[in-house]
């Protein structure tokens, strides 16, 4: 995750951390900001400059945000194999 978001251009990074705060602090926060994919899983959605669409995928464990997975969206659905990583990654 930390690889994914490093290599991202700046203005991404800054849109996505902005996003990343906003959900930190505000425990629980719904749309637009963020969504339930489902068992536990949730996605921080941000706009990128020139129309990109980001999704960070995350979970909660006591009081912490634990990131799985970052992709840049390419399609009007979450795809599958996104969240299959994500929640491999969740379980380990």
């Amino acid at each position: 995750m930390r690889e994914w978001l490093k290599d991202l251009p700046e203005p991404y990074r800054r849109a996505i951390g902005r996003d990343l705060k906003t959900v930190e602090y505000g425990w629980p926060i719904g749309m637009p900001t963020c969504r339930n994919i489902r068992d536990g899983l949730w996605e921080v959605r941000t706009s990128l400059p020139g129309k990109n669409i980001a999704r960070v995928l995350f979970y909660t464990h006591e009081e912490f945000l634990i990131l799985l997975h970052g992709f840049i969206k390419k399609t009007q659905t979450t795809p599958k194999s996104d969240i299959d990583l994500a929640f491999e990654r969740m379980r380990s």
